[in-house]
């Protein structure tokens, strides 16, 4: 009976570790982040993107942008197609919604570093999005954060395992 104890004690502790894991936060490299003054930028953390950039397709992008030229035009509509949607978590700067997403365009289509920025200038407040461009809610190819779904799903998998094996 004390082995069994012993066991679904080791489950529970594994499926919290695993639970912590998985809500862990995204650190973002910051390549294209502004930082501003160092004084207020010390002071002023910035949320995680509402918008998981991680599972998006980026193949908007990668199917038009190649190298080794890397054409303007295409390359920049292209990043519209795809960042436009998104436009009011990217330009919030409140989050670190824009160095997520430049981190990961970087990451599938390994471009060399500043190639949108750049590239990609239309106007004195950066590139315009078409206004029926839809908006981040009607868009499948990314999925909203739901930092708060691990950790209860790990405490109640914790929980059942632990009745199962007692």
């Amino acid at each position: 009976m004390d082995s069994k104890r012993s066991f679904s004690l080791q489950a529970l502790l594994f499926a919290l570790l695993v639970g912590v894991a998985a809500s862990a936060t995204f650190i973002s490299d910051g390549v294209f982040q502004h930082q501003g003054s160092i004084g207020r930028s010390l002071l002023q953390t910035k949320k995680s993107c509402p918008v998981n950039f991680e599972f998006a397709n980026y193949t908007i992008i990668t199917s038009k942008c190649k190298g080794p030229k890397y054409p303007a035009d295409m390359c920049c509509s292209a990043l519209k197609e795809f960042a436009c949607p998104y436009a009011d978590d990217i330009n919030d700067g409140t989050n670190d919604c824009a160095s997520t997403m430049f981190s990961y365009i970087n990451l599938y289509g390994k471009y060399p570093p500043g190639l949108f920025s750049s590239e990609c200038r239309e106007g004195k407040n950066g590139l315009e999005c078409p206004a029926d461009a839809p908006q981040s809610a009607d868009d499948s190819s990314a999925a909203h954060v739901t930092r708060s779904f691990f950790p209860l799903v790990t405490l109640v998998s914790g929980f059942l395992l632990g009745f199962l094996f007692s």
